[in-house]
């Protein structure tokens, strides 16, 4: 199986458990997705830079234990690594307050990942959240360079964090400079009126598929998922019934699940336009994992192995 390389923010979330006390989780959407590929069976690395300190320590050490090669971690004494309070309502949706200005993430350098071993078949995944106008912009621009060359997938989760910006047009701004780059995209509903700036679905969409975009997949919470083909292709599947505890990183579990799928089947860059009705399996996996993180606290370890998803 071709390998996931997942590039941005490693992050420790504080998550609520009780009246003033919080409990420390390994998170970050982008490392949120590396082990979630990685307990389902594919080969995953995460491409970040964390402070020499110990919640770094904490972050390295969480995901080597969930499989994900860590190797293109770089550490710095120049900023510390991101923390990020996270507040639940009753229905276990969440905010977040970050601490990050800027945080050691931020300073992955474009020079650092020149040297990454991508291949035909590999996929390279990122989010907005490390978008922002610092080195680690460019870092994101080379490496979606060298991945493209080799003929590698580029995949993209817009995940909005509108309290990391300025604003929320640099913001957009951000994410439809680097939506075209991508081969496929994931967003939620919402997302996908926020960066299109349309409230008519089918225009939205349509919005969507500019420059290498090939299949976008969109995920509707409790009413399931869809994917649309740059063929005109759409497919659904319904959602997966949960108790649910805490959203963090249901997201990106369902994101997970999907590259898995792909990795797993085999389909290379050029072929991603072809897909078809294999996509509602994929559709179904994902939206198993993604509720089955809703059901306990964190992302990270809330991640299901492949066992407790295939049987």
């Amino acid at each position: 199986m071709n390998k996931l390389y997942c590039i941005g923010e490693a992050i420790v979330d504080f998550t609520p458990k009780g009246e003033g006390v919080f409990c420390r989780n390994a998170g970050g959407a982008p490392a949120n997705v590396a082990v979630c590929a990685s307990k389902l069976g594919a080969p995953a690395a995460l491409i970040t830079k964390l402070g020499r300190d110990m919640f770094g320590d904490f972050l390295e050490s969480t995901l080597s234990e969930n499989g994900v090669e860590t190797q293109y971690i770089f550490r710095t004494s120049e900023a510390n690594t991101a923390l990020a309070f996270v507040s639940l309502s009753a229905d276990g949706e969440r905010s977040f307050t970050f601490y990050r200005n800027p945080s050691a993430d931020m300073l992955l350098k474009e020079e650092e990942v020149e040297w990454i071993p991508f291949v035909r078949g590999d996929i390279l995944h990122f989010g907005s959240v490390d978008l922002v106008d610092y080195p680690v912009r460019k870092a994101h621009l080379a490496a979606i360079r060298r991945a493209k060359a080799a003929g590698a997938t580029v995949s993209f989760d817009p995940n909005l964090r509108g309290n990391l910006w300025k604003s929320a047009e640099e913001m957009i701004s951000a994410v439809n400079a680097f939506l075209p780059l991508s081969d496929i995209v994931k967003v939620s509903e919402e997302e996908l009126f926020a960066i299109s700036g349309m409230r008519d679905e089918a225009a939205a969409v349509k919005f969507m598929f500019r420059g290498d975009v090939k299949l976008l997949f969109v995920t509707r919470g409790a009413r399931g998922s869809s994917v649309y083909t740059a063929q005109g292709g759409v497919y659904s599947a319904p959602a997966k019934k949960c108790a649910i505890k805490d959203t963090t990183g249901a997201g990106d579990g369902f994101t997970g699940a999907m590259l898995y799928k792909i990795l797993e089947s085999g389909i290379v860059r050029g072929k991603l336009a072809e897909m078809g009705a294999e996509l509602e399996e994929y559709l179904a996996v994902a939206n198993k994992v993604g509720g089955r993180v809703t059901e306990q606290y964190g992302a990270i370890s809330a991640m299901p192995s492949h066992k407790e998803i295939f049987g």
